[in-house]
């Protein structure tokens, strides 16, 4: 089946050098399992020499099917489904499901809890950025920040952990809040775990700004055209890196995103370039931006009074019909939910958008041109988690 393929997409390709004689591009197939990626994930090229003539990302290897799962669990189970197709960001993908079932039934969450949320959504962040910033320079010859990044995500994980009783998939979010209220001391903790981590930073800023060998192996490599943004809605980091200045955190405030705002905090870091260097730079301010977000809450959170953070359920929670659409900035970019009730306690159809998705869309587009040698440094740089492609 794989040759049959293959020598299709040799076929679609040919060219005529020297006294016109036919000559095929090779079919090269990579995958389904790839170092580089977050995931299975096959890509089928077209290649002429050592030049990438056309790409086909081939996906669903990983498909489960969660957002058929979704209608035959009432509104409290959906949560652990939503949380597992981007295993990186797993706070902020339950998060933009409750944040849905939320405006559909038109329910004001504590005060208390909307700040916690965006406490922890700024971690998860930190922890999506840190392990790209950890394993992409690795790909490309830098192991020194491998070290860094990993130190890091283990102080964050810590203080994740302890509030939810999770490493990877939390499931601390509720329709109307959180699961409980934040333990005793836990600020403390977790501006010692973002202390660490900024003692961390000089080892990327050294790799971005002073290591010429990992700027001779990613500038110029594998540009993203801000047209090509626009036409694959690629968001998030690979956006901005390519000049979209677009983060919905600032664009279409949730949580405490508004406020923070206001206050300066909220910064929107963009590049021009494209390339996958700007892609690497970009994250790594991206992650200051974030360990400043979570500064300023855990002041906000020390200055607000006890209270709840949740709000009571009834037995069977049933939104009433009709639909609506929440979406949110995750750490890969723009997160979808199109969440549509008749009523029951059961999702009649929830649609997940996810960036993922069209991340590796645009692959065709970035990687038309490109050497053979620079596939793992374009892949690497496009922040992509397969799950999340395949849902």
């Amino acid at each position: 089946m794989a040759q049959d393929a293959s020598t299709r997409a040799g076929e679609r390709f040919t060219a005529g050098i020297g006294a016109g004689l036919p000559v095929h591009d090779i079919a090269l197939d990579v995958g389904p399992e790839h170092p580089s990626a977050h995931g299975t994930l096959r890509l089928r090229l077209a290649v002429d020499g050592e030049r990438i003539v056309a790409c086909e990302p081939v996906v669903g290897y990983m498909h489960r099917g969660v957002e058929k799962l979704f209608e035959v669990r009432d509104y409290r189970q959906i949560i652990l489904l939503a949380n597992r197709h981007d295993w990186l960001s797993a706070f902020s993908s339950e998060l933009g499901v409750v944040l849905a079932v939320e405006r559909m039934l038109g329910m004001e969450v504590p005060r208390r809890a909307t700040w916690a949320r965006t406490v922890l959504a700024e971690l998860n962040r930190a922890l999506n950025h840190l392990m790209f910033l950890g394993s992409y320079p690795e790909g490309v010859g830098g192991r020194r920040p491998r070290v860094a990044a990993f130190r890091g995500r283990e102080v964050v994980q810590a203080v994740m952990e302890e509030v939810s009783g999770g490493r990877v998939h939390y499931m601390f979010n509720r329709v109307g809040g959180l699961k409980e209220d934040l333990p005793r001391g836990w600020s403390h903790r977790v501006t010692d775990a973002v202390r660490a981590v900024r003692a961390e930073l000089p080892a990327f800023e050294e790799l971005v700004h002073s290591d010429d060998s990992f700027a001779a192996r990613t500038r110029g490599i594998g540009i993203l055209a801000p047209e090509a943004v626009e036409q694959y809605g690629v968001s998030g980091p690979l956006a901005r890196a390519s000049g979209v200045d677009l983060d919905l955190r600032r664009d279409d405030p949730y949580l405490a995103y508004e406020e923070l705002r206001r206050d300066g905090v909220l910064r929107v870091p963009t590049r021009t370039e494209g390339d996958a260097h700007a892609r690497f730079a970009l994250l790594m301010e991206q992650l200051e931006v974030a360990l400043d977000l979570v500064d300023s809450c855990v002041d906000r959170l020390a200055s607000l009074p006890t209270g709840p953070v949740n709000v009571p359920l009834p037995k069977n929670l049933r939104p009433p019909e009709g639909s609506t659409y929440a979406w949110t900035e995750n750490p890969l970019g723009i997160n979808g939910y199109y969440l549509v009730s008749r009523g029951d306690r059961t999702p009649w159809r929830l649609k997940l958008r996810t960036a993922s998705f069209n991340n590796v869309s645009a692959l065709p587009a970035v990687l038309a041109g490109c050497r053979t040698a620079d596939l793992v440094t374009v892949l690497g740089s496009m922040f992509f988690v397969v799950g999340d492609v395949d849902k």
